[in-house]
């Protein structure tokens, strides 16, 4: 028995109700995206019934129909924590709603951030505002590397960014120096993330590598995949997911970056046949496309992965369960670069309910992301008490 959960990070499906409250009216990652691009073309998700629960919504998806018998039961789920970041967005689908948004900084760190970190890794510091990270290297890039200090930057999010060339700071001295903050930013300064990301290149050609690594908070509870671990299942982490959950309750790892990467992961941990949670972010989305408003990259890429679903479909065993969601929006058509407060499309199948002749059923607008991993909870036979309620019924 195994529960497949697959986050498409950042593919909102339309502004929640407070989204104006966060800049992010008229947002709708995904509708917009299909508008903007003329159509996308996804068959696979369409089967899933994707097309289905935009309908719902009372919106249309270009190039994308309502199925008649759609294979998964199909809805939104609205976000009850504050917030749009992808630490808020995965924890809540694990069980915990918080109860206050992460910190912020559209102003930069204050001083005493600032120089505590600079003593800590004897250097001083660029940057210190918010900024878009391909154009602060873009910016900046030239002078770090005569000066060997570390960029500093922030986004709407909960996010302390470190960007350093890996030929004047090495990775594993990038991830020491974020460790270092992850410490210092503490208490009222507890930021949801701290990011490394390096780059290399030359002047007017920097690119940022791979080696990207997130240092998140430890969740403030027991999450879903430390009830799944504790029964002596696997959970089997595929991307960034043993960042977002600072590795707590995650047995296998397989940490790579890049959405086919990614996929990789999750076939592999399917042919290995582990019974457990196989967990699972595709990160391109939000990363490549999302935050560089790269409405053509976002849509080859939403058909990218859909071309790409028979693998993992057929790989499923009958007494499997497939579910398909996102954290957060990230609309790619909007001049904001961040993430955006939007419901997120929720797909969850089990080959055992097709077989037996049944198709998927509507399950309406979720109040928060963790009835999801209620679900999954309920499917693994292990007992919730964390937030949410389970929608299994309508799946199997």
């Amino acid at each position: 028995m195994r529960a497949v959960l697959v986050v498409l990070d950042g593919v909102g499906v339309g502004e929640l109700p407070d989204a104006d409250a966060y800049g992010d009216r008229g947002s709708n990652t995904l509708v917009n995206t299909a508008k903007a691009a003329g159509g996308l073309n996804l068959p696979n998700l369409e089967r899933l019934g994707l097309g289905n629960l935009v309908a719902d919504a009372g919106t249309e998806l270009a190039g994308v129909s309502a199925c008649d018998s759609p294979m998964a039961s199909h809805g939104r789920m609205a976000q009850a924590s504050p917030g749009k970041d992808t630490t808020t967005g995965h924890w809540e689908i694990a069980g915990i709603q918080l109860k206050q948004a992460f910190p912020t900084y559209p102003a930069g760190f204050p001083p005493e951030i600032i120089s505590a970190f600079e003593r800590a890794i004897g250097r001083q510091i660029l940057g210190n505002r918010p900024a878009s990270g391909t154009e602060i290297i873009r910016e900046l890039g030239e002078k770090h590397m005569a000066t060997g200090s570390p960029i500093v930057y922030t986004s709407a999010d909960s996010v302390f960014q470190i960007a350093a060339h890996e030929d004047v700071i090495a990775p594993d001295e990038l991830y020491e120096m974020c460790r270092t903050a992850r410490a210092i930013l503490t208490g009222p300064h507890a930021v949801g993330r701290v990011i490394a990301r390096p780059f290399e290149g030359s002047s007017g050609h920097f690119t940022r590598t791979v080696r990207r690594r997130d240092f998140s908070l430890l969740p403030p509870g027991p999450t879903l995949l430390d009830l799944v671990a504790q029964t002596g299942l696997d959970v089997m982490g595929c991307g960034k997911i043993d960042d977002i959950f600072a590795m707590r309750g995650i047995t296998l790892s397989r940490h790579v970056s890049g959405n086919d990467q990614v996929f990789d992961a999750i076939l592999a941990f399917l042919d290995e046949g582990r019974p457990g949670l196989i967990f699972a972010n595709l990160i391109d989305f939000d990363m490549k496309w999302g935050h560089r408003n790269d409405v053509e990259g976002f849509a080859r890429g939403l058909e990218h992965v859909d071309r790409r679903l028979p693998e993992l479909l057929q790989r499923l065993r009958d007494d499997d369960l497939l579910a398909i969601c996102a954290d957060h929006g990230n609309d790619p058509t909007t001049p904001s670069t961040d993430h955006s407060r939007e419901y997120v499309p929720v797909l969850a199948m089990s080959p055992a309910a097709l077989h037996a002749g049944r198709s998927g059923r509507p399950i309406g607008v979720r109040s928060t992301f963790a009835d999801l991993g209620a679900t999954i909870a309920e499917f693994l036979k292990i007992p919730w008490s964390l937030a949410g309620e389970s929608f299994l019924r309508r799946v199997l």
